[in-house]
């Protein structure tokens, strides 16, 4: 079976809920407003799902000149650009430029987190270089964990649902690209490939965290998949499921385009 393209997704805030999209532009650091905006604490520092489990229950949409969120029955319009004057940020080990958003962001996600936080924007031009034994030509990436994209196979998520009591949505691993067709885990071992226009580097799998046992529907946790995953995915005490990607060349994608293997890592 031909290996296609599935399902497309972006989260344009870090740790809250994503989109689903039928076609997408790749650029260098991703697809477009992929993860370009997170939320940071009162010392700068980003924040995430593994602490803050409720940011799970935030939802996108797009909207025209931006994007809706909301929270229950409450939204609030984020504009695709804002300008304001930048300050840095700390995500993971970097140090990144970034904007706030508006005082008006901030006070709505701070009120319903019930901390002190600020909606920060991180402009395309912005650098942050992909960790250095990883690179093939100095990519860059966006306010992603540590890489552009994400690929999972369906069949892998099948495989791991096979093994399980319970099974689990695909939205508990957050992949950009979701595909079809080979074998369960196959991603692992793909370098190069293309997929539309674009052409990809597969770097390393992804290791796992507790985001993974947040339900994104009620922000509750529990063990799974991490449980199961670690009894036959586990290498150098890491879970992995999912392969990390590189942009090699920007272009658009859609769903239902072949996707092209060049490259296997050997």
């Amino acid at each position: 079976m031909a290996l296609t393209v599935s399902e497309l997704w972006i989260y344009p805030i870090k740790s809250l809920g994503g989109i689903a999209i039928s076609q997408a532009a790749v650029l260098p650091k991703g697809i477009a407003f992929d993860r370009r905006w997170m939320l940071v604490d009162a010392d700068n520092k980003f924040m995430t799902q593994r602490v803050q489990h409720r940011m799970a229950l935030f939802s996108l949409s797009h909207a025209p000149g931006g994007f809706t969120i909301k929270y229950h029955k409450e939204q609030i319009f984020l504009p695709a650009v804002s300008q304001s004057n930048p300050f840095a940020a700390v995500i993971w080990n970097d140090t990144v430029e970034v904007m706030e958003v508006s005082d008006e962001h901030n006070q709505w996600f701070s009120r319903i987190l019930g901390i002190t936080c600020k909606l920060v924007r991180f402009p395309e031009n912005n650098s942050r270089p992909v960790e250095a034994g990883y690179v093939i030509n100095n990519e860059q990436v966006s306010l992603a964990d540590a890489y552009p994209l994400l690929i999972v196979g369906q069949n892998s998520l099948d495989d791991l649902n096979s093994r399980m009591k319970i099974p689990l949505p695909m939205n508990r691993f957050r992949p950009n690209i979701v595909f079809t067709g080979g074998e369960p885990y196959e991603e692992d071992k793909w370098h190069h490939f293309s997929i539309g226009e674009a052409r990809f580097a597969g770097v390393k799998p992804c290791a796992r965290c507790a985001i993974t046992t947040i339900d994104q529907q009620t922000a509750q946790a529990g063990k799974e998949p991490l449980a199961t995953l670690a009894t036959y995915r586990q290498k150098n005490n890491k879970v992995l499921f999912g392969q990390n990607l590189l942009v090699t060349e920007a272009g658009e994608i859609k769903i239902g385009d072949r996707i092209i293997l060049e490259k296997e890592i050997t």
